[in-house]
């Protein structure tokens, strides 16, 4: 890995010296088939690059990973490949001012989700290619010059076995000499180059627009997944999730969709959620949905194919220089997705996922000891390759959304569409977006910017009233926390109980600055119930409450008849839980309360995911256990009081699946697994059975056998991720051990199976049983950092860690292991230093739940 890494210096320079003018690529899949070879499967990858020199006679490199080279030619010139191909880099020396370079190279097949990645569908043998690139992966299929600044127009051409269909960015076909060859590119960026090719099942439609100035304009569309998914495929909800997308984005963006027809891919074993290719866009095939699922699993899907068609502009139109400036496709793509899933389908509550779900991951890395600066400070691929984080993502979309805010929404779109027509197929930075931001809305974004992207950390805000002998309000001010202390415009909501209803009654909005802001407006207000700061989730901030407030959500939260003033309470109340300011047995307590009543979906499941890391990681030990049954008792009790064949049941189902502990509750879960118990309109599909299965595997239930029987009802690539899981759940050092050997000492498995493996690993009833392998943990990762994949090397890093041994020894043998590694990769340290800082936060939660037990 370090061989392959890329430095920004080198990139800029690089940048400064070169003008890429187009790519010639012909790549031969054919060797997708067939019996395996000695060796890696590779293919033969053909590039011909046109570039311009500004200095004559200079050097440079290109970017390659290959196992061989066949031969490298410069401007007609063969070069000693022994002499210039060190197995990741081209060296290039006496350039022409005119250059031609023509790489023959053989490429490995990837079975880690980089570069071209080759599945072989268990169920009928099939083999099935895509590509997946970024950061810097395309250099694994074809030499190129792999940085984003260094634009070209693609021409794309594949040979493939007979029967298959290649798809790439630009449309295209087969001719009748067989190879499929596809329309050069816009100018676009080596890492959102594609091609999918294989017996994809491929479905049709057509999108058409007509302007106000009466022009009109024509998109292809097109959808496709594996012949195996085909039976599950929706996709004229794809479609529809796409036209109402690309409706929301003309009206807009005032810039047509640029790149011609417009692909979605749903892909086997992909790493990431999806990526924005333009013209053929690739997500991960679990967006397929095999089985029952809920609305909020529908709203997840349709915001990210907004979110990747946001990127057709933010990204693929004009892209960020160097990855300091990710922010400005990520980010935008992360608020545009939720704003058009919001005005544009039938999703029309999507900000309140976005409160509760998308800023809790940025609320979480943003107290991480490596939070960085929205705009980061990205020194190479390796830094790249890790800030594809909640900062990036979630905290810049959620500044984004106070941006709105502050400039209003008109503004805010017309410094969009201005920042289209100035630059597109071009690369920016901070400064290009900022300066069409001002001039559009007359504010100093400077300012602005200097405390919201160009500093780290979030603020509290914590309201403060004051009120007179008839109760009613004489002062509220807002008190604000933190390193920064930045402006915010916020709205403060007054709430009270009316007929069993919590409502809100009074708000105002006020621009808060400094330590502290008083509210005008609300002078005079009845007393409220309930005083909830950033009320309609204008800002990014921790909302705390006042003690008052506390005390009506412990007795009334499920009366909030608002979904979203809702949701940020109960996300206010998980940060409190996380900073060790509340205990966890009583956020469990809110939860067993409250969560019954709970409508929005989206919220119920992230309540459920936060009361089981309540009990895992912040309640007191000698509590666990007791707090386990009560979480699984609280699931049945709301499973049977669902309504029939409701999304509510089926997630009550799911969650009393992972919480059950009990003799009894293991005997539900096999009677529903033979259909000789029934809970009425729950429907036990295949998916559903892996969900009840699992928890019986990992308790020593169900046996190797018995897995075994359910991937043979099963025996789909789906099924085969399950089964993998399931087996290494089970309780046995034997299956730990070798669950251990697969992942760390092989790299014969799969990206899936090695996620799947690590998946089941470790369950928080297996404590004691993986304990042996803390020390074995810090013994191995600098060599997987060295040896394995990057993707991979995070995989096992992030998974492994052992954060379940949850005590001063582990933290102990953290900190040893970085103060004795202080030369370690920083992408490494960074990734040991976030699972400590979890850990560390474990034990204060653990430490509050057990003093607060100890004081009652």
């Amino acid at each position: 890995m370090p061989g392959e890494n890329l430095s920004r210096d080198e990139a800029r320079e690089r940048a400064e010296l070169l003008t890429v003018e187009g790519y010639e690529v012909a790549l031969d899949l054919r060797s997708a088939v067939g019996d395996a070879p000695d060796g890696p499967r590779t293919f033969r990858s053909l590039t011909t690059i046109r570039f311009r020199s500004a200095r004559p006679g200079a050097s440079t490199f290109a970017d390659l990973i290959a196992p061989s080279v066949t031969a490298v030619t410069l401007n007609g010139r063969a070069l000693d490949v022994a002499a210039v191909f060190d197995g990741s880099r081209i060296a290039l020396d006496g350039l022409a001012e005119e250059n031609v370079l023509v790489v023959d190279a053989q490429c490995a097949y990837s079975r880690t989700g980089e570069g071209m990645h080759r599945f072989v569908d268990p169920e009928d043998g099939e083999v099935y290619l895509y590509t997946q690139y970024e950061p810097a992966d395309s250099r694994r299929v074809f030499a190129n010059f792999e940085q984003p600044d260094l634009k070209a127009r693609f021409v794309f051409e594949a040979l493939a076995p007979e029967g298959w269909t290649v798809w790439s960015n630009g449309a295209g076909g087969q001719e009748a000499d067989g190879t499929w060859r596809f329309a050069a590119t816009e100018p676009i960026s080596t890492y959102i180059t594609c091609v999918v090719a294989g017996p994809y099942h491929y479905v049709t439609d057509f999108y058409t627009r007509t302007f106000d100035d009466g022009s009109k304009l024509e998109i292809p569309l097109g959808a496709m997944c594996r012949k195996g998914l085909a039976k599950h495929f929706d996709s004229d909800d794809v479609f529809l999730v796409t036209k109402q997308g690309l409706d929301f984005f003309h009206d807009h963006f005032d810039f047509p969709y640029p790149f011609g027809k417009y692909d979605q891919a749903f892909v086997p074993e992909y790493n990431l959620g999806a990526m924005e290719n333009p013209g053929l866009v690739t997500f991960r095939e679990e967006y397929i949905y095999r089985g029952k699922v809920t609305q909020a699993a529908y709203e997840r899907r349709a915001n990210v194919i907004l979110h990747e068609m946001a990127h057709m502009w933010f990204g693929d139109l004009v892209t960020m220089v160097w990855w300091d400036d990710l922010w400005l496709k990520e980010s935008f793509a992360d608020f545009m997705g939720s704003f058009s899933l919001a005005e544009a389908t039938r999703f029309t509550n999507s900000w309140v996922t976005f409160a509760n779900n998308r800023k809790a991951w940025a609320y979480r890395a943003d107290q991480l000891p490596s939070t960085h600066p929205v705009t980061a400070d990205i020194r190479d691929l390796e830094d790249a390759k890790l800030n594809f984080d909640g900062i990036t993502y979630a905290k810049g979309a959620s500044v984004l959304k106070q941006l709105v805010a502050y400039v209003g929404r008109d503004a805010f779109l017309e410094g969009a569409r201005r920042y289209f027509k100035r630059h597109a197929y071009g690369n920016t930075r901070l400064g290009d977006l900022l300066s069409v931001l001002e001039e559009v809305s007359g504010r100093d974004m400077a300012t602005w910017s200097r405390s919201w992207l160009q500093t780290a950390g979030l603020n509290s805000l914590t309201p403060v009233a004051t009120y007179d002998a008839a109760g009613r309000v004489t002062e509220l001010a807002v008190l604000q926390e933190g390193d920064e202390l930045r402006p915010h415009r916020v709205a403060v909501g007054l709430y009270r109980s009316e007929a069993g209803a919590l409502v809100r009654y009074a708000r105002a909005e006020v621009d808060v600055e400094g330590q502290r802001t008083v509210v005008a407006g609300l002078a005079g207000s009845e007393r409220p119930d309930l005083i909830l700061v950033n009320d309609d989730d204008l800002t990014y901030c921790k909302i705390r409450f006042d003690e008052g407030s506390l005390a009506t959500l412990r007795a009334h939260l499920g009366d909030i008849t608002d979904p979203l003033a809702r949701a940020l309470c109960w996300s206010a109340l998980w940060s409190l839980t996380r900073d060790a300011l509340m205990p966890a047995r009583d956020f469990i307590a809110l939860v067993l309360t409250h969560a019954g009543r709970e409508e929005e979906i989206g919220v119920l499941q992230m309540l459920h995911a936060w009361a089981q890391s309540a009990v895992v990681h912040y309640a007191a030990p000698a509590w666990r256990e007791e707090g386990g049954r009560l979480l699984a008792e609280g699931a049945l009790h709301e499973l049977r009081l669902a309504e029939p064949g409701s999304e509510h049941q089926l997630t009550w189902a799911r969650f009393f699946a992972a919480t059950a502990t009990t003799d009894s509750d293991f005997q539900l879960l096999k009677g529903l697994l033979a259909s000789s118990a029934k809970i009425d309109g729950l429907d036990v599909d295949q998916e559903l059975r892996w969900s009840l299965l699992e928890p019986l595997a990992s308790h020593g239930i169900a046996d190797e056998s018995a897995i075994d029987a359910e991937l043979a009802r099963d025996d789909t690539a789906s099924g085969k991720r399950h089964h993998v899981r399931c087996l290494a759940a089970r309780p046995s050092e034997a299956v730990k051990a070798q669950a251990w050997a697969q992942v760390v000492e092989s790299d014969a498995l799969s990206n899936a199976l090695v996620e799947a493996t690590i998946a089941g690993f470790g369950p928080p009833s297996q404590r004691e049983l993986t304990a042996p392998y803390a020390p074995k943990y810090f013994e191995v990762i600098e060599r997987v950092w060295a040896q394995r994949s990057i993707q991979i090397a995070m995989d096992i890093v992030r998974g492994l860690f052992p954060g379940l041994q949850d005590d001063e020894r582990t933290l102990a043998a953290t900190d040893a292991w970085l103060t004795g590694h202080q030369d370690a990769a920083p992408a490494l340290r960074r990734l040991v230093l976030e699972a400590r800082d979890d850990l560390a936060r474990s034990l204060r939660g653990q430490a509050c739940d057990a003093a607060a037990a100890a004081a009652r």
